[in-house]
């Protein structure tokens, strides 16, 4: 955590003016009883030094990406003087906000949505609107809404338009709200305005106990008989199946081609490619015909904490490219989603959001929360996602650390240091005693072929000993 002051982006010229103002004003002034003040020393006073002091004594925190690499490169700041609104914005007094999978790529310059560094990430938040700008109709003071923004969001206070806010519903907590928008909205419109998913149909939901695979496999619930294919670890299978995954595959130990192809041989309706890549390709086979592919991220170009350039240079490398001559002659189609460049479809964005909050009204979906970190806590939040250790959404909180918490941190730094070298051992447990079986195997296998070969060696020798009266005779 950093504990360095920075400047807020939109305080104004006035406020910075005010600062370089002597601050030995009289006591008079300062005093509630001082007699009146005359209409000229009035109008000589401007109302707004009354404010700067309020507003200069106005901090938030914020999470800011102070260069690209790793996990330490995102920062906990504390921003000074109140951001100004513009007409039509809100400001928001943020609750909780979504950890999505395109942080984790802007943090190692893979994502070219998010402007340069120094810059606040965060793409959705939840909270309750403090304040209103002009212009802006639809929403008051105390609303509590969820936010959808192109960055900007990971911090205490954010000031967005009004158009990219949305009434939160009843009973819905601040956590749910956060890990509603990038989610629900990339599923929705990649399984009904892209895929056109219908009753009978069949889908493939690579990551399917992340945010989107979680999403996606409610959405598919409210389509009738609809089998899902879902790769993920064992150890997420159970979870991914109550929730609706008709067939778990398990990615690490087998080929989820082969593993469709066995229950499936023509193929699935739709598959939805968040991997890039080779995947792209295999996804594009498995389509049977009047099949869609629908292709909307590049994970696989993630490859530990900073940026891998083998990892990035072999996605490229293998990226799918096809003419469509051949779409034409497979009968087959290929689309690409980025919620990031919708950003300015704001009637688009209200259609699919507007559905989607009503089905949670209807108790048809509910995001599901796989765990909540304090902004402090930011780089464990990272790592448990970019380890693929989540079910589901992780969040981060706004409100402070308890320093009890604070002061337990190093003694858990410490825990999951001693616990990963504890899975190391076991690992190299493992593989010694892996190597041991299969030594044990080769030998098992060389002891037939020893028996054969004392066998020949008897043959010859008896043989011999036959033609020893010949040579005898001779």
């Amino acid at each position: 955590m950093s504990g360095d002051d920075a400047p807020a982006q939109q305080q104004n010229a006035e406020e910075t003016k005010q600062e370089n103002e002597p601050s030995d004003e009289p006591k008079s002034e300062s005093k509630p009883e001082s007699p009146p003040v005359s209409s000229t020393e009035a109008a000589a006073t401007p109302a707004a030094t009354e404010k700067v002091p309020e507003e200069e004594q106005f901090t938030y925190r914020s999470l800011v990406l102070s260069g690209y690499g790793g996990y330490d490169k995102v920062k906990l700041q504390v921003k000074k003087g109140k951001p100004a609104l513009k007409a039509g914005e809100v400001m928001v007094r943020v609750k909780a906000c979504g950890l999505n999978f395109a942080d984790l790529l802007a943090r190692q310059g893979l994502y070219d949505r998010l402007p340069s560094p120094p810059v606040t990430p965060g793409m959705e938040c939840s909270g309750e609107i403090e304040a209103v700008g002009e212009e802006v109709t639809d929403r008051k003071v105390g609303d509590k809404v969820l936010v959808l923004n192109r960055c900007g969001l990971w911090q205490e206070v954010a000031v967005v338009p009004a158009t990219h806010t949305f009434l939160i519903p009843e009973g819905m907590t601040f956590e749910e709200a956060a890990a509603l928008p990038v989610n629900y909205i990339t599923a929705y419109m990649m399984l009904f305005d892209f895929g056109n998913l219908r009753p009978n149909q069949s889908i493939l939901i690579h990551s399917a106990a992340g945010g989107v695979g979680i999403a996606a496999t409610q959405l598919c619930q409210t389509v009738k008989d609809v089998t899902v294919f879902g790769t993920a670890s064992a150890s997420k299978h159970e979870t991914i199946s109550q929730g609706g995954v008709t067939h778990c595959i398990d990615y690490r130990t087998r080929d989820y081609v082969e593993e469709v192809r066995k229950i499936s041989p023509k193929g699935l309706d739709i598959v939805l490619d968040p991997l890039g890549g080779s995947d792209t390709h295999k996804a594009y086979n498995l389509l049977k015909p009047m099949g869609k592919l629908i292709t909307y991220g590049a994970a696989n170009m993630l490859a530990g904490q900073k940026k891998n350039l083998l990892a990035v240079a072999k996605t490229w490398y293998h990226q799918f490219s096809i003419h469509t001559l051949s779409l034409i002659q497979n009968n087959k189609s290929v689309c690409g989603f980025h919620l990031g460049y919708l950003d300015g479809e704001v009637e688009v964005i209200l259609q699919a959001m507007t559905t989607i909050l009503d089905l949670y009204r209807q108790g048809k979906i509910k995001p599901r929360i796989d765990s909540t970190y304090h902004l402090e806590q930011v780089g464990d939040a990272m790592r448990r996602m970019q380890e693929r250790n989540n079910i589901g959404k992780v969040i981060l909180i706004t409100e402070p650390m308890p320093e009890e918490e604070k002061k337990e941190e190093p003694k858990k730094e410490e825990k999951k240091e001693d616990k990963k070298k504890e899975d190391k051992k076991k690992d190299d447990k493992k593989k010694e005693d892996s190597k041991k079986e299969d030594k044990k195997e080769e030998k098992k296998k060389e002891e037939p072929k020893k028996e054969e070969k004392n066998e020949e060696k008897s043959e010859v020798k008896k043989e011999e000993k036959k033609e020893e009266p010949k040579k005898e005779e001779k």
